[in-house]
């Protein structure tokens, strides 16, 4: 038995809490009103769409179409990350889109093969939803992770070039900046592992036991996922920004001034 069905009325029955934001955000004169009113559109409509294609991706389960589909959301997070990082996408989402994909794809298949034991590796109702989650849950991880790497170093570039001085290395000049933005990076993911089943029931647990899954099942794939997401998360920040160092500095170890998007005209 799965979940109730929505209808579309009952989906719009939810703007009604809509309408106080709005009014509340001219009010304080916040200047957000058309961001929330883009977002949500977007959403919906993003979401629409997604639900149209998955109905197509799921009828013909084919690992061509599941794989290029994977590939497709990975260049479109590696993009919207590099927006979010204010970096420059054509310098950076060569190195970041392998950063993304060797981890993912290893704990991806992993997931599939190994610890749920399915015959079809590419089987469409396990991979394009778990590497969803994957990805989604990356995306934040990575972007703190860039930012705080690159931002920190823009304005810590004269310590760093002292660094260089002494150490004569690039990678011991970089070690405190990397420390802490990986630090920085997996500190959200570390605090929600820390409290989840405590202060929130996370969303692949409450979708399974909806669609009619008893709750110990249930619980054994968000133990699982949430595995799976750390341990991306983790390789990912850490390859980003090692993969990021060929194409961020020139060729004396120095920060190059053109990879931040504010410099663009």
């Amino acid at each position: 038995m799965g979940a109730q069905d929505l209808s579309i009325l009952s989906l719009a029955s939810l703007l009604i809490f809509l309408f106080p934001i709005l009014y509340l955000s001219r009010y304080l004169k916040l200047g957000i009103n058309k961001k929330i009113i883009i977002g949500m559109g977007r959403m919906c409509l993003q979401l629409s769409f997604v639900g149209l294609y998955l109905e197509f991706l799921f009828k013909f389960d084919s690992p061509w179409l599941n794989g290029v589909y994977l590939l497709l959301m990975i260049s479109i997070a590696c993009h919207s990350i590099l927006r979010s990082s204010n970096l420059k996408v054509r310098i950076f989402f060569k190195p970041l889109f392998f950063s993304l994909l060797i981890p993912f794809a290893v704990l991806l298949l992993f997931f599939n093969g190994v610890v749920v034991h399915i015959d079809n590796l590419f089987e469409a109702k396990y991979l394009v939803p778990v590497g969803g989650m994957l990805l989604g849950n990356c995306l934040r991880s990575i972007i703190i992770g860039l930012t705080n790497f690159y931002s920190g170093l823009k304005k810590n570039e004269k310590e760093y070039l002292y660094s260089l001085t002494l150490f004569n290395n690039r990678t011991q000049a970089l070690k405190p900046w990397f420390k802490e933005s990986l630090v920085a990076a997996i500190n959200p993911t570390l605090a929600s592992m820390a409290t989840i089943g405590l202060v929130s029931l996370p969303g692949m647990m409450t979708g399974q036991i909806l669609g009619g899954s008893i709750p110990i099942v249930a619980i054994k794939y968000q133990i699982a996922i949430m595995g799976c997401i750390f341990y991306t998360e983790y390789f990912s920040v850490i390859l980003s920004i090692l993969f990021s160092l060929k194409t961020g500095f020139n060729s004396f170890d120095v920060l190059r001034p053109d990879i931040f998007q504010d410099n663009q005209n």
